[in-house]
This record gives C-alpha cells, sequence and structure tokens, in this order.
C-alpha cells in the first residue's frame, strides 16, 4: 500500500467518523448559577438560539462550551438572551496570556461576596440581640427595619434572579430561597401593619435564612475555589519575566508575553522554561514533571527542544524562542483543560434535566404542606400547636420567637413548614455533585500529564472493559536500535560497528541509522568513506580505509551461504529482528548485526498492570508476523491477543468489530491509527505521536512512559466513584431532610426543622458534595 494511499485513506476515515465542526466552538463565562436548575435554564435558552448546536454548561466552573452550526449564533445575540434571564455572559479569549489566567482566576468577585455576607451577618446579629433581655432593641419596628434592610441589600440579587427564573418558567434554587425569605417577611409585614389579622410576625426569620444562606454560598465559593487550583498551578509553571538577550549587551528582563518566535532567551539554573524554544548553548538537566509527571529530568543540549514551564537545575541555557507564550504547550493544555470541563459527562447531563425539574416538585410539596397543615394537620394532631417546639416566647414580643418557632396558629405552622420545605431542598447539591468530582479529576489528571478532552472521556475511560494497542511507537520505542553484533571474522564487535557505521553514514534508511545510534553509544569514531553507492532494497557498498564492503541482507552480500548462517539468521530474525550482514570483497562476511524496535521498558508492567484491573488486552499491529509474536511473547500476550500485518482499515474494521462487552480504548502513536483512535469508545494517544493522533484522541497521555495510561484509567474509576457518592448524598439529603421539613415527625415526636436550620443544613450539603470532591486532589490513584 502506497504512502499516499494510506494518508488518502487515513483523512477520509477520519472525515467519515468525526465529522469537524463547521465552526470553533465558544467558551463562555457565566456568573449567577447556583443550581441545576439554572443550569437547565441557561442550556435551554443558548440551545433556542438560531445557529446553535450544541451546548454544555458546567455548574462548579461557571463556563459554557457551545457548539455553532453557523455564525448566525453571533456571541453577542448568546450574551444578551442570557442576559436577559439574569445570568452575565461574556466570551472566553483563546489567545490569553498566562498572566491575565492568574488575575482572572483570582479575579472572582470576593469584595462583592464578603461585603454581602458580612451586611447579612451584622444584621442577623442585630435582631437576635434585639431578644436578649435589657438589649433595648425590642421594639418590633426595629426588626422590621433590620429585615427591610436584609432583602434590600443582601437580599436583594436573589429575589431578582429568583424572580428572573420564575418569569422564565426556569425556576431555580433561587427562586426557593427568594420565594421563602419573601414569604417570612410579607407574612410578618403583614401581622405588623395590621395585627387583627392574627398572622404570626417573624422579622427575624428572613434576616436568619439569608444569614446562613450567603454564609453557605460563600464557604462553597471557596471550595470550589480550591478545585481550580489545578489550573493555577499550571499556569504558574510559566513565569511571567524572562531574560531576552540582545546582541552582545546584557541580557534585559521583559515580559513573556512579548516574546516572539526568534528571540533569544537566557535561562540561569532554577529559571522556568518561559516559552517553547530550542537550546542553542549550553547542557543542563531540565525537569519536566510539572508537565508531564515524569520524575526524572532530561538532558538537555544544543538542538534539544524544551517546552514552556520546564525547570532549569544546572547550568545556564541559551533558548531561541519557537513558540509565543499564547501558543507554547503550557498555554495548549490549559485551553484544553479549561474546554474538556466545560464538557459535561453523559451522567451530569441526566442529573441537571432532574436538578431542573426537582424545583418544580419542591415548590409542588411546599404548596402542599402549606395547606395540609393550614386546613388539616392541625385538627388531625391538635397537639403539635403546644409541643415544647412552640412553647417559648423570647423577650416577651408576642408571636415573636428568637428562631421563629412559637406557631400559635394553623397558619404560621404552616407557613413555617413550607418555608422549611423551600430552603432546605438542594438543587445545588445535584448539580455540583458530578462537576465538582470531573472538574478536581481533569485538573488533577493535567498536573499529571494526562489530558482527557472532557468529563464524557473520563467516565468512559472509568468502564473500560478491552484496550487494544498499536505496536510500532507505542508498545516499542518507536525506533530501531542494535540488538546483537555477532562477528564472524578475526575482530572484535566494536570494530565491525565501527566499519558498518562508517558504511551508513551517508545512509538515512532506519537500520543505518541504528548502526550510526550504536557506534555513538559506544563512542566509535567514523572512518572517511569514499565510493559509496546504494542499492535499492539490498544494501550500500562502499570503500572504507581503502577496502570495499558490503552491508545489507545476507542474500546479497553472501549469494551462497552456509547451512550453520542460514540457521544463525533464522534464529535472530525469530526474535523479530531484521538482520544486516557486513562483508569485505576480499576477506568475506565479518559478521551479521541483529537490529529492532525495542519495547519500551514498563510495556509489560503495564500490561499485567491492565490485566489486574481486570481488563482484556489485544495488539493491532501493520509489522510482519515474527516481530508481533515476539512482543507479544516478551510482554505476556496471548496468540489470540495478537494481529499482524494490517492495514489502517483493518484496524479500523477490527474495533468496529470487537467482541467486547464494555466500552473498548484504543492507544496508538502514528498516523495510521488516527482512524482507530476516532473509531474507539477511548481513543488514546502517546505523547510522543503526531499531532493527528493526538487530536483524534479523547486522553493524551504526556511524556515517555506507558504508566500514564493505568494512572489515567484509575483516576477515572476514582472520580467517577467520587461522582457516584455525590449523588448518592445529594439525592439521600433531600429524600430524608424534604419529608422532615414538611413535619412528618411533628406529630409523633415533636420534632421540625426550622427555616434558619434548613438554611444551614441546605448549605452544609452544598459544602458536603465539593469537600468530598476536594479529596481526588490527594496523591492516592487507587481505585476506589
Amino acid at each position: 500500500m502506497s504512502l499516499a494511499w494510506a494518508d488518502s485513506f487515513t483523512c477520509l476515515a477520519l472525515h467519515s467518523l468525526q465529522e469537524p465542526p463547521l465552526l470553533e466552538p465558544l467558551l463562555l463565562e457565566i456568573e449567577g448559577m447556583k443550581c441545576g436548575g439554572c443550569v437547565r435554564a441557561v442550556e435551554q435558552r443558548l440551545l433556542d438560539q438560531p445557529g446553535v448546536r450544541q451546548a454544555s454548561v458546567n455548574l462548579l466552573t461557571r463556563t459554557a462550551w457551545v457548539d455553532l452550526a453557523s455564525a448566525e449564533a453571533d456571541q453577542g445575540i448568546l450574551v444578551e438572551a442570557l442576559a436577559e434571564l439574569g445570568f452575565q455572559a461574556r466570551l472566553r479569549s483563546t489567545e490569553i496570556e498566562f498572566s491575565s489566567l492568574r488575575e482572572r482566576l483570582r479575579a472572582r468577585s470576593w469584595w462583592q461576596q464578603w461585603r454581602q455576607l458580612v451586611v447579612a451577618l451584622l444584621l442577623l446579629l442585630v435582631s437576635v440581640l434585639g431578644h436578649l433581655p435589657g438589649a433595648g432593641l425590642g421594639a418590633l419596628w426595629i426588626h422590621a427595619l433590620v429585615a427591610t434592610a436584609a432583602l434590600a441589600g443582601p437580599g436583594r440579587p436573589i429575589l431578582v434572579r429568583g424572580i428572573q427564573g420564575a418569569l422564565a418558567g426556569l425556576p431555580s434554587m433561587d427562586t426557593l430561597v427568594g420565594l421563602g425569605v419573601f414569604s417570612a417577611y410579607g407574612a410578618s409585614l403583614v401581622a405588623f401593619l395590621w395585627p387583627q389579622t392574627g398572622w404570626p410576625c417573624f422579622f427575624n426569620e428572613p434576616v436568619m435564612l439569608l444569614g446562613f444562606v450567603l454564609l453557605g454560598r460563600f464557604l462553597e465559593e471557596r471550595a470550589r475555589f480550591r478545585t481550580g487550583r489545578a489550573l493555577e498551578q499550571l499556569a504558574e509553571l510559566q513565569p511571567d519575566t524572562s531574560l531576552l538577550l540582545l546582541g552582545d549587551g546584557p541580557p534585559r528582563p521583559v515580559r513573556v508575553g512579548g516574546l516572539r518566535p526568534g528571540d533569544r532567551v537566557r535561562l540561569l539554573p532554577g529559571d522556568r522554561v518561559p516559552v517553547d524554544g530550542v537550546v542553542l548553548e549550553g547542557c543542563s538537566a531540565v525537569d519536566v514533571s510539572g508537565l508531564t509527571g515524569e520524575p526524572l529530568p532530561l538532558q538537555a543540549a544544543a538542538g534539544s527542544e524544551l517546552a514552556a514551564g520546564s525547570l532549569n537545575l544546572e547550568a545556564p541555557l541559551v533558548l531561541e524562542v519557537s513558540r509565543r507564550g499564547a501558543d507554547s504547550a503550557i498555554a495548549r493544555i490549559i485551553h484544553l483543560v479549561e474546554r474538556a470541563q466545560a464538557r459535561k459527562a453523559p451522567i451530569q447531563a441526566l442529573v441537571d434535566r432532574i436538578a431542573g425539574r426537582f424545583t418544580l416538585v419542591v415548590l409542588a410539596l411546599a404548596v402542599a404542606t402549606l395547606l395540609f397543615w393550614w386546613l388539616l394537620g392541625t385538627e388531625i394532631w391538635p397537639q403539635v400547636l403546644n409541643s415544647p417546639h412552640a412553647a417559648g416566647h423570647a423577650g416577651g414580643h408576642s408571636g415573636h420567637g428568637v428562631l421563629g418557632t412559637s406557631a400559635e396558629t394553623p397558619f404560621a405552622l404552616a407557613l413555617q413548614l413550607a418555608i422549611a420545605v423551600l430552603v432546605v431542598a438542594c438543587p445545588c447539591a445535584l448539580g455540583l455533585a458530578t462537576p465538582t468530582a470531573i472538574t478536581v479529576g481533569t485538573g488533577r489528571a493535567a498536573r499529571e500529564g494526562l489530558l482527557f478532552r472532557g468529563g464524557d472521556a473520563i467516565e468512559t475511560a472509568a468502564r473500560l472493559q478491552a484496550v487494544l494497542f498499536d505496536k510500532t511507537g507505542t508498545l516499542t520505542l518507536g525506533r530501531a536500535l542494535v540488538a546483537a553484533v555477532e562477528p564472524l571474522a578475526d575482530l572484535d564487535a566494536d570494530r565491525l560497528v565501527q566499519l558498518a557505521a562508517s558504511l551508513e553514514a551517508g545512509s538515512r534508511h532506519p537500520l543505518g541509522q541504528a548502526l550510526l545510534q550504536e557506534a555513538q553509544r559506544r563512542d566509535l569514531a567514523l572512518f572517511e568513506l569514499g565510493d559509496s553507492h546504494t542499492t535499492a532494497g539490498e544494501g550500500v557498498a562502499g570503500l572504507v580505509e581503502g577496502r570495499r564492503l558490503r552491508v545489507g541482507r545476507l542474500a546479497w552480500v553472501e549469494p551462497a551461504p552456509s547451512a550453520p548462517l542460514l540457521a544463525r539468521q533464522a534464529l535472530l530474525e525469530c526474535h523479530g529482528a531484521s538482520v544486516l550482514a557486513v562483508a569485505d570483497d576480499q576477506l568475506g562476511l565479518l559478521g551479521l548485526v541483529a537490529i529492532n524496535d525495542q519495547p519500551r521498558p514498563d510495556a509489560a508492567a503495564v500490561l499485567a498492570a491492565l490485566r489486574g484491573m481486570d481488563l482484556d488486552l489485544g495488539l493491532l499491529s501493520g509489522d510482519r508476523r515474527e516481530p508481533v509474536q515476539q512482543l507479544g511473547r516478551r510482554l505476556g500476550l496471548a496468540e489470540a491477543e495478537l494481529a499482524w500485518e494490517l492495514r489502517p482499515e483493518q484496524k479500523l474494521e477490527r474495533i468496529l468489530k470487537h467482541p467486547a462487552y464494555g466500552a473498548l480504548a484504543m492507544v496508538g502513536d502514528g498516523i495510521n491509527d488516527a482512524p482507530a483512535l476516532a473509531a474507539a469508545d477511548l481513543g488514546i494517544a502517546v505523547g510522543t505521536g503526531t499531532q493527528i493522533a493526538q487530536d483524534s484522541a479523547d486522553l493524551v497521555v504526556m511524556g515517555e512512559q506507558l504508566d500514564g495510561i493505568v494512572r489515567a484509567l484509575l483516576l477515572a474509576r476514582r472520580t467517577m466513584a467520587k461522582v457516584r457518592q455525590n449523588l448518592a448524598w445529594a439525592f439521600g439529603y433531600n429524600l430524608i431532610v424534604l419529608p422532615l421539613a414538611a413535619g412528618v415527625l411533628l406529630p409523633g415526636f415533636g420534632l421540625m426543622l426550622t427555616p434558619p436550620l434548613a438554611a444551614l443544613l441546605m448549605a452544609l450539603s452544598s459544602i458536603t458534595v465539593v469537600a468530598n470532591a476536594l479529596l481526588l486532589q490527594d496523591g492516592r490513584t487507587h481505585d476506589s
């Protein structure tokens, strides 16, 4: 099969398997989302806009990934459409520099949130102190004033967003909280202005509700911020300034954003590489663990390519800039992680739909609770109005207990229980259960050089049942190396390699390059070569030290080889090697050199680890049968798990017809692997592979080590375990507390959830989900 035909097939297969988007997807930053209802509202509004093909919203990172089908969906139209729902949106630039990324991560609305919280807590303190004996704040109008200030100040954004969501037919958490707060305030205001109605008056309750809700949201935001630390740590790998070399003058410090390709910069020991570049001068050890997770440093010398974020350890280096900061490897990684965190897992889409409808269920339950206890409950169980929870009146304020629990009338009790139902419900926990774990897991993976394309890739990786590998460049090093040197004449192995490598000095053939590399490894100087010519498919002949030598196929070098020689050649080939013969026209055959593609040092251990995870394994290769079988024996693969001499379309067919009963992964690195990577449930590209392979993959493993595959799959399993734990907690919490808030324990045990306590439980529920996801940030990657 010709190379041109293979390239054409690859392109056609890629287009048929993975149709590229017509336009570059947009990444929007959205403020104001609080729960799964908000996520559903934003997604629905985006999908309703013309030209939008797909929208995926992440509650944790507050971003929306929008796939466009046509230019009709202008970003201005999308921003305006979301503004009508009360959500402020802006486009996240793909050309952003690192310094501005750090500024964006730090430029949260801390001051605004902190100010709202402080004001709410101060008003709460005033309200509570007003009930203490001798406080002098017992006048009811003072409590009314405090409650009004709380609603008009820190409570105003909640009320506004809640009203906007309700008017749009998409109620959210703000709608529930706003309705609960305003109900308590409205009932108290009616009782204050028209005492003859006999309604309860508890102005302190909306103040306490707002205080606990804002405190919970502030703590939740602090916990959320920790989930973004992975991106910030990646951004911190690139320094803000660099030493620019200008002619013969001293180096000048400049901002990294001002560097352009062709500039020369100096790296001192302890400096981080500011941008991608090539070493011009110097030799030093460079730590690349921040990008690839590999613990061993890279030995950099003239000609070595270094990626931004690497750490220079030993000696000064002079680097020529090859890409500006916004196009560097670290920038592409951050951009990929940002987009990955915006793409939700399938399970998250299901939960968001449930959370979106959950608010309507809670509203219906609150109305039912109000009507039941007002009209029927107190008639059936009259003792509930005289139970200990309603006995006290603090400070002598009739109908105005400290905790708002002095329910003396059926309506007062019914209203308190209905408010508790509204406030204790937590679609926030449902909405955060999946994205928190996915975001932390994605960021943790990126720090280890494991780049998932999104939550869907993590979910697929966690349910894999089989992993298939390409051979060359994936399980092997991808380059020919000398495996054995067998002199036959009166000369040693070094002399044989020296003569053969000198003859191959002008060759570009992979086997010739292997001889040259072996000579360099043995520190052998090459002889001068003269009168060299190549016979296609056979070998090379030329003059070395006045002797005419030939290196190539045994049948070409020695037309009538002996039986023992043929047997020796067959034995070497059975081990997967290509055999080169070296001969002198006068002295005859000088020796044999076996060359093969060595397996990666960690390949056997990685396959054993994957098999220990109960995964089926397989090898798909375009190489000859003998090398594939030999590699399979060395790596512990059974004959039935091997396939050889496969063209790209045959690899594709094997994947599509694989009998795996679960998700299937394909690991590859070359151009001919791209169709197979795209067709597999999870395409895994090794970081040293071609760009087209990485673009077709769902998971990219940076660096030279294959054990990143094991770490990625274990981390995916652990991430999805956290997702399941969070969902179990979120659903379990709501299933337990909603009946409690509705008063199921009130008749038999005299127990009820007061609205302030309900607000505190709601806040703690969300914080628990985020805190549980943050446990993924520790150093353990075992399967949970």
